[in-house]
């Protein structure tokens, strides 16, 4: 386990509002539906999407030298900016700048720009800018000078970016890292996945029998992580969770598809687990007085699964967390925040890693969206009304085409 690395700062903006506690809201409320996309050239099957509220889209601000952004690069760097304020780094004040570095991820970037531009969509900027200068806005905003990268890998991005700032942490490049995710709609991404018939036609049902598919929702996730020693230095006044342990992997099989037998989800499960101590207990507590989620249940208090709603993926994933966590599966609750949000793309991981450390920080697991009757070959703990969380660790996964997978343990702050 490494308790060097901690998540001092969080910031959101989802189509359930801006901010965390807006986010935090919306998890406890369990309730949330997609809406037509407002775009007359949108000519497909499912046009629809978790949009984030169109007053809560911040008009700017410029990129760097003046460069226009697009809408998931104005998100990012709103999430950013609360993040930042959360973590009491407001101007960098009394922090080393060549210290401070940027991974923010983004699987379709600031595509919308060039589709308006290419369609004869409304007059935009004449000026040309880059698809993905998602980091880069953040980083210019910031006046961070350390190492500035935006992953894309799908949508497994974030959460590769958190592991990545992790990394930069734990080998010295960095003492602060700001990481996370961004997406917006993209009419050229989601005609592509209706023609891979891959759009569930009414919402996201993760696990459900009757799910069709994917929804995908806008948004931003940003999480500042810094290391202990940097937030003990200078006060940090909150710590949300610990970044425990990080795992990777690469199918190799099928550049959409997940490998059915899930070796490689598997081992980067394995590998997180094992990296944060973390691993289920051989004499894990089970039967009718066991608690979900309790010390009883094993180390692992919650998962935050990657599940889509895809039918492969969502029985693979499955299936393979019966096969790390043994005994303590069934009673190891499951969060399942694309239901709530939709499918976030490149911010998935991101959404779900602070969906996690919030869970730590306030000790309960919110009540899931109601999908329905489950699917017999992925059926999974779902609870629907709120749970105590006493175990100290939660584990995230997130997945993407390209067969890349990752896995995130979180600690609660207090373990």
């Amino acid at each position: 386990m490494d308790e060097g690395v901690l998540v001092t700062g969080l910031g959101a903006v989802s189509c359930v509002g801006s901010g965390v506690d807006a986010l935090w809201r919306g998890m406890r409320a369990a309730r949330s539906a997609p809406v037509r996309v407002p775009d007359p050239l949108a000519r497909m099957d499912h046009p629809h999407m978790y949009l984030v509220p169109e007053a809560e889209v911040p008009a700017g601000p410029e990129g760097p030298a003046g460069l226009p952004l697009g809408r998931a690069s104005r998100l990012a760097v709103e999430a950013a900016r609360e993040a930042v304020a959360d973590a009491g780094l407001t101007g960098l004040a009394g922090v080393d700048p060549r210290r401070v570095a940027v991974a923010v991820s983004s699987g379709m970037g600031d595509s919308d720009l060039h589709e308006r531009r290419r369609a004869g969509g409304p007059a935009g900027p004449d000026r040309w800018a880059p698809v993905f200068p998602v980091a880069s806005a953040v980083g210019a905003w910031l006046g961070a000078q350390g190492a500035n990268t935006c992953l894309s890998n799908a949508c497994a991005a974030s959460g590769y970016a958190l592991s990545l700032a992790a990394d930069l942490i734990r080998s010295g490049e960095a003492d602060v890292v700001v990481a996370g995710g961004s997406e917006a709609y993209s009419r050229v991404g989601l005609a592509c996945f209706n023609r891979l018939g891959a759009i569930d036609p009414e919402r996201c049902r993760p696990f459900a029998a009757d799910r069709r598919g994917t929804v995908f929702g806008e948004g931003a996730a940003v999480l500042v992580l810094e290391s202990a020693e940097h937030a003990r230095r200078r006060g940090a006044k909150t710590v949300y969770a610990r970044l425990a342990g990080t795992g990777w992997s690469c199918d190799a099989h099928h550049a959409t598809a997940p490998e059915p037998g899930g070796a490689q989800i598997e081992r980067a499960m394995r590998e997180a687990l094992r990296e944060a101590g973390a691993l289920p207990d051989p004499g894990t507590a089970t039967g009718p007085g066991a608690v979900p989620g309790a010390a009883g249940a094993g180390r692992l208090g919650f998962v935050v699964p990657h599940g889509t709603g895809t039918e492969l993926n969502d029985v693979v994933e499955v299936r393979t967390l019966s096969a790390v966590l043994g005994e303590a599966a069934p009673l190891t609750p499951l969060y399942s925040l694309k239901a709530l949000l939709g499918h976030t793309g490149g911010a998935a991981g991101a959404f779900a890693a602070l969906a996690a450390a919030l869970v730590l920080h306030h000790g309960t697991l919110p009540p899931n969206v109601p999908v329905g009757a489950l699917d017999p070959e992925c059926e999974a703990p779902l609870p629907t009304a709120p749970t105590p969380v006493t175990a100290p660790y939660g584990l995230v996964n997130a997945y993407a085409f390209g067969g890349n997978n990752v896995s995130l343990v979180l600690q609660g702050a207090a373990a």
